[in-house]
């Protein structure tokens, strides 16, 4: 299934844009951390205008999406899809030892943990149990990325449709927190976010054929 991925018909892609109910039911990350530890992560100036919050989701697609969180996504979907569990662990372990991400530690373990928890009654997913008993016993953060790719793998969502459907909801996240600081209108959020998204796109296809999506960054 995953060696395919990049053969998607381009007539199918708006159609997988569209989020699969299960997705609408998974633990929500928008607001996952605040625009002011998001800047400070990334060493931005503060957001204070429409053009700085473009600026700053720009270097955060560049710097955190795109190299970082999709590629999680996708690996653990591998790892949940091929039943890898220590593989999976040692992404976790792996992810903790990036600086740039040191400001999202809580929030990712409180939002995946919740997540995992939901799993939990799935006793006959041995992954599920033995990740869920690694965070438990504090040797795997339960970084909510890896847990949304192994719900993917669970419930058969396509992948491609959930890298799509996390990237809208982190960069939707950002983009309301700013609406009434900024004094954004409902139709200039929504503009935003669309030009966004198709921006996204293509790099997102273009990270996929290239198959960087099976690695990350460490640094």
């Amino acid at each position: 299934m995953l060696e395919n991925i990049d053969r998607i018909p381009s007539e199918m892609l708006e159609q997988l844009a569209e989020p699969h109910p299960l997705l609408e039911q998974l633990g929500s990350i928008q607001g996952l951390v605040t625009l002011s530890s998001a800047t400070n992560s990334l060493r931005r100036e503060p957001v204070d205008s429409f053009e700085s919050l473009v600026r700053f989701l720009k270097v955060y697609q560049s710097r955190i999406l795109l190299p970082l969180e999709l590629p999680a996504i996708y690996r653990a979907h591998q790892h949940a899809c091929r039943g890898e569990t220590r593989e999976l662990i040692a992404l976790d372990v792996q992810i903790g030892k990036l600086p740039i991400l040191k400001e999202f530690v809580s929030a990712s373990h409180r939002v995946g943990s919740a997540q995992l928890a939901r799993l939990k009654p799935l006793r006959y997913e041995r992954l599920v149990q033995r990740y869920l008993q690694a965070v438990e016993q504090n040797q795997a953060q339960g970084w909510h990325t890896l847990v949304y790719g192994v719900t993917l793998a669970l419930y058969s969502i396509p992948v491609r449709q959930g890298l799509m459907h996390y990237a809208r909801q982190a960069l939707g996240g950002f983009v309301h927190a700013a609406t009434r600081p900024l004094q954004l209108s409902e139709v200039k959020t929504h503009e935003t976010l669309d030009i966004l998204c198709a921006d996204l796109r293509p790099k997102l296809e273009a990270l996929i054929a290239s198959d960087k999506i099976s690695s990350m960054r460490l640094k």
